[in-house]
């Protein structure tokens, strides 16, 4: 039953007219939100239902629209599976990083704070905190100059 409630949440939290709201439903899902986070319109999280703690999400990070978190991926009924690596891990987003819109991130995946990920990037490998990458796969750009690093 919690998974049913878990998918219905995950397609309702798509269209919720507020970021409040869609980062409040994502925590009811099992996710890990922290505070003043921005949860951009059409976020899709691609899990098993059985997958609880799978996404931690910092505080104040902002995920634009239409980003794509995987934490499980799998050939399902293809005849490749038995040779085909399943893919499943977590995603952790640390504290103010930014995903521009369109951003796809694996499993396994490590955002550092700070960092930021340019649109329609895909993120294969762990991103360096204060460190801005973009592309396909995603490249270091440059890093991110604050006085506080």
């Amino acid at each position: 039953m919690k998974a049913i409630i878990k998918k219905l949440l995950k397609v309702l939290v798509k269209q919720m007219p507020s970021y409040q709201l869609r980062a409040a439903m994502l925590r009811w899902c099992g996710y890990k939100v922290g505070r003043d986070v921005y949860i951009g319109e059409d976020l899709i999280i691609i899990d098993e239902p059985s997958d609880r703690g799978f996404v931690l999400i910092g505080d104040r990070v902002a995920i634009s629209p239409r980003v794509t978190l995987v934490v499980s991926s799998r050939p399902n009924f293809s005849r490749i599976a038995p040779y085909a690596p399943v893919k499943h891990g977590p995603i952790i987003i640390e504290s103010d990083a930014w995903l521009g819109t369109g951003v796809a991130v694996l499993p396994n995946i490590t955002i550092g704070e700070g960092a930021i990920i340019g649109a329609n990037a895909v993120v294969i490998k762990d991103v360096k905190p204060y460190t801005i990458v973009g592309g396909i796969p995603a490249r270091e750009i440059r890093r991110v100059l604050v006085p506080w690093n």
